[in-house]
């Protein structure tokens, strides 16, 4: 059997959701992970530091007895932000970045920002502490088609904000086209972006082709193959540190997705570090996987790289077409399908 070792990988996009939902769920993430960046938009948000312990604390005490998974919390930026709630959260060990939300961009974004000029202030404390920004790179205008709406964030937020505040560790997370990685690999060190399994593996055709198929809707959406999916795969080989692993797994239940409205999200965990080998392993690359899967997340950060290591064997296997999900299913990405990949130690 051919193998593979690397150093223990991070996950800098993570949703584990809370209670019964939680427990369902979170380790998966600690049996792949070293580290994981937690999404800060439950209902309500975690908006602050006192929120962002509870919440951890309640992940702790859901995580298998044996794991040294570390959950590394982020803080839900609103137009209220104050300065001072920087400063708190970058005296913490366990605040690591602050996650901007164009209001109504996503699941439970409804309380992010709504005026660029209001987290100026909040914005410039950050750059002054080294906190990071996190983004969620969407438009929200109706008038934009959905397929375009990260290109206009591009052009019309993130350019300006890059320009105002040079000196801001920015992360792009779950990018999605041509235009993001272009973007970020003309900017300077401290912009960067994740990429996630499914915006690699898949496209718009497989989720629009012979029918629509909900557990295949994310947001921001999938893209075409040409010239956005093949972009970001050259991106994730291309061994430039700007580029990390960041599964954005986003749970929920099968009904939800099943629905009229069909909940965004792409539950990968179960997977994630397979899923990854898959798409490096279909271009020939391998041998890129570690660097991003594991070293240039870290380093952004400004953290110690792993120290366990993980083993992937290739060794076909079928994924379940469910999981138990808080008494409930979950469709996991590429349900019922065969990966090349699977995780042994």
């Amino acid at each position: 059997m051919e193998k593979i070792t690397l150093t223990k990988p991070d996950d800098w996009h993570l949703h584990l959701r809370g209670g019964a939902a939680m427990k369902s769920v979170v380790g998966m993430s600690a049996l792949q992970m070293g580290r994981g960046v937690i999404m800060p938009n439950l209902s309500p948000p975690i908006r602050n530091v006192s929120q962002a312990m509870a919440y951890r604390k309640e992940i702790m005490s859901a995580l298998p007895l044996e794991t040294t998974f570390k959950p590394l919390m982020v803080l839900y930026l609103t137009d209220s932000t104050t300065k001072n709630e920087i400063i708190e959260a970058s005296e913490t060990e366990e605040v690591h970045a602050v996650k901007f939300y164009p209001a109504g961009a996503t699941t439970n974004s409804d309380s992010g920002v709504t005026n660029l000029s209001s987290i100026y202030p909040a914005l410039e404390q950050m750059q002054k502490e080294g906190l990071p920004l996190l983004i969620h790179g969407e438009v929200t205008d109706n008038d934009i088609d959905v397929f375009d709406r990260e290109r206009v964030f591009i052009d019309r937020t993130l350019t300006k904000l890059v320009q105002d505040f040079p000196g801001l560790k920015m992360v792009l997370e779950h990018i999605t086209t041509k235009d993001a990685v272009d973007f970020v690999n003309d900017c300077e060190i401290n912009i960067a972006a994740t990429i996630t399994p499914h915006h690699l593996l898949a496209n718009r055709n497989h989720m629009l082709v012979g029918g629509i198929k909900p557990h295949y809707y994310c947001l921001p959406v999938l893209k075409r193959q040409s010239p956005h999916q093949d972009s970001l795969m050259a991106a994730a080989v291309s061994g430039s540190p700007k580029f990390f692993l960041g599964t954005d797994s986003a749970p929920h239940e099968k009904y939800q997705k099943e629905s009229s409205c069909g909940c965004a999200g792409i539950f990968s965990a179960h997977a994630a570090i397979e899923l990854y080998a898959e798409a490096f392993d279909r271009v020939g690359k391998i041998e890129k996987l570690e660097g991003f899967a594991s070293f240039f997340g870290a380093d952004f950060y400004g953290l110690p790289r792993n120290q366990e290591k993980v083993t992937l064997g290739k060794d076909t296997w079928r994924i379940p077409e469910s999981y138990n999900f808080s008494g409930s299913h979950v469709v996991p990405f590429f349900a019922g399908e065969d990966l090349s990949w699977k995780l042994l130690t």
